[in-house]
């Protein structure tokens, strides 16, 4: 079973949380990668660092929203916020995985933004 159809299961979630935490779990990959991809390089620390916080956050949010914590709005607002800045962070390089962060980011903080504001 694939984690979207896993997350299709939990009946209290909406379909904009749902999205929000396929979005997240995507977030948490691509940036998990791109930090990986990035160690060593001394002019690639802040994009790791950076990616490396959105990996942690959008983890934790999916998680949060999973479960229906209390928390997760204002922990969707800092994941919005990190999403943000990685995306800019890894648009300045011509790396593949930074470029599908610099894709894939927007909209994870688009939908963590929406949840935030919920």
């Amino acid at each position: 079973m694939s984690l979207a159809e896993t997350v299709d299961k939990i009946d209290s979630l909406t379909d904009e949380q749902r999205e929000c935490i396929e979005n997240c779990n995507e977030a948490t990959e691509v940036c998990e990668w791109c930090a990986d991809e990035c160690l060593g390089d001394p002019d690639m620390e802040e994009c790791a660092r950076l990616c490396r916080d959105v990996a942690d956050l959008t983890s934790l949010h999916a998680r949060f929203m999973a479960r229906g914590s209390e928390y997760s709005s204002t922990l969707a607002e800092a994941c919005a916020e990190a999403c943000e800045a990685c995306a800019e962070e890894c648009s300045n390089h011509d790396a593949e995985h930074c470029q599908v962060c610099a894709e894939v980011l927007p909209e994870c903080a688009e939908t963590c933004r929406e949840m935030a504001n919920a």
